[in-house]
């Protein structure tokens, strides 16, 4: 007599066979996303990079007089430098800015992107679910070096400081966003899983954990 079909035994076995072969392909395949994210991120940040390189070229190696989204929508950020905030509703946004150097819009956008609740540096109150989406850049900028008309060529070490940089250090891990209801120690538990996709002085990119990343903030853009 022939066989037909298979025993609930038999089926229980090859559903638990392939729950156990979903379980170790997923993680890898997510992991392998997130990894391409992250470098076409990188490949973001070194086009804009080049774009600053030639702006630079045609303004006296001058910073860009632009702003990013958190200068524009949160300005009491700049409430200890007053004359530059008072200017800020009339300067443009740097993706405006560097938008001629580029070849497409898309270069402002981080797939990664997710916004950001809290900023990661301010704690200032952002609430964007997407930043790309809603303020056209999923990059910041570190505008000190605009706010005191610095040159390239005048950075202290323009191999260790931060130009450019990803919104919120969350989007490359598995970390939630910071949150308002963050108790202390629910904020730095994320923080320092944090990682972040950074454009140096010297106009290199590279991911970086959040020490290394405050340690970028921490070096002074002049003598």
């Amino acid at each position: 007599m022939s066989r037909k079909g298979f025993t609930v035994i038999e089926l229980l076995v090859v559903i638990a066979i392939i729950a156990i072969l979903a379980a170790l392909i997923f993680p890898v395949l997510a992991k392998a996303r997130n990894s391409a994210k992250q470098s076409t991120c990188l490949s973001n940040l070194k086009q804009i990079g080049g774009a600053f390189s030639i702006y630079m070229q045609d303004y006296d190696d001058r910073w860009p007089l632009g702003l990013d989204p958190a200068d524009k929508y949160t300005p009491q950020i700049w409430s200890g430098f007053p004359e530059f905030q008072a200017r800020i509703p009339e300067l443009p946004l740097m993706h405006e800015l560097l938008q001629t150097y580029l070849p497409s819009r898309r270069v402002w956008e981080c797939p990664a992107d997710r916004g950001q609740i809290i900023d990661d540096i301010s704690f200032e109150l952002m609430q964007t679910f997407h930043s790309f989406r809603q303020y056209g850049s999923s990059y910041y900028y570190r505008t000190e070096l605009t706010v005191h008309q610095l040159t390239g060529t005048s950075l202290t070490d323009i191999t260790a400081i931060n130009v450019y940089f990803d919104g919120s250090g969350a989007w490359h891990t598995g970390q939630d966003l910071i949150r308002q209801d963050d108790t202390f120690e629910q904020m730095q538990r994320k923080l320092t899983r944090y990682r972040y996709n950074v454009l140096f002085g010297d106009m290199h990119a590279k991911n970086l954990t959040r020490a290394q990343y405050m340690e970028a903030w921490d070096t002074p853009v002049a003598p």
